[in-house]
């Protein structure tokens, strides 16, 4: 049987077609496009026309994909921007009509449990950790162990309402770093109090791009987590942060969708390392749309 996945996220919508034999998967086709998806309307609770129209593209495409592949299955899940829209049905409707997709919008809390089980998948938990999913929208945080979810928390802070909210320099100055994360702090809530995590788990995404930016080569395909140094990802973080638009624009190692909001994911990701004392940082390459699978 072929399965496919679509992750509809706020930024990036992520096709995974997989071919399941008694149990075991076979992954076929993997791919990502940038559609900004919340662009022009997220922190308004809309959908924009323009937005709609680019989502519509990408969902065309990916439906002649997974036809081509011979795909039985197809399971759509909307995130944040599309369950915080208040015209999501009007979204959803046309979605159905022009593509023949039905999307199921997921909670926050329904994100995070899906989130933990594509990375259940790809790492062996010898100690407590948090899993930290960075999206457009919103960021999810796991606390997790070889004993399952201890504690886990959606929060409305992706980067694409960030970089929409605030009016940021290029580079980013000392004072956008400072409202950015006083920001943070107001949104956690008591979240962080007394975190007691020293792993940290990167759900791909932001953190594949942290891992090609350090190594200079693309991250391995392959099913396993990987670990990085914190070192490195800290020196990462830092340069990405200082990083002008152009020189992340002439950056091959930034996908275009990241180009503009990368120094957003490097101050919320350094912001997190402030939170919790990590001493290891692993990169797993499942998330959302391999939970949805491996469930």
């Amino acid at each position: 049987m072929r399965k496919a996945v679509i992750d509809l996220g706020t930024n990036t919508f992520n096709l995974l077609i997989v071919q399941v034999n008694e149990g075991e998967i076979q992954v076929l086709h993997n791919e990502k496009e940038g559609v900004a998806l919340g662009m022009g309307g997220i922190n308004n609770q809309m959908i924009s026309p323009e937005a709609l129209d680019r989502a519509l593209s990408a969902l065309k495409r990916f439906k002649s994909v997974c036809e081509n592949h011979e795909v039985t299955w197809i399971k759509a899940i909307g995130t944040s921007a599309i369950r915080d829209a208040k015209n999501s049905a009007h979204f959803l409707q046309i979605v159905k009509d022009d593509v023949g997709i039905d999307v199921e919008i997921v909670s926050g809390h329904r994100e995070a449990e899906l989130i933990y089980k594509g990375i259940a998948a790809s790492h062996d938990f010898n100690e407590h950790s948090l899993i930290m999913d960075i999206g457009g929208g919103s960021t999810e945080f796991i606390s997790a162990s070889q004993f399952g979810i201890h504690d886990m928390i959606s929060m409305n802070i992706g980067v694409s309402r960030i970089f929409q909210l605030f009016d940021l320099s290029n580079p980013l100055t000392a004072t956008d770093v400072f409202h950015i994360e006083k920001w943070l702090d107001t949104h956690a809530g008591t979240f962080f109090e007394n975190r007691k995590e020293k792993v940290l788990i990167g759900a791909s995404g932001s953190f594949e791009t942290f891992y090609e930016l350090i190594h200079n080569e693309q991250f391995p395909e392959k099913n396993k987590s990987i670990e990085i140094s914190i070192d490195h990802l800290t020196e990462i973080l830092e340069q990405i942060i200082s990083s002008t638009q152009e020189e992340r624009d002439r950056n091959e190692w930034i996908i275009p969708i990241r180009k503009k909001m990368a120094p957003i994911a490097a101050v919320k990701t350094r912001w997190v390392l402030k939170q919790i004392p990590a001493t290891q940082i692993f990169i797993s390459p499942y998330s959302l749309k391999e939970g949805v699978i491996f469930e």
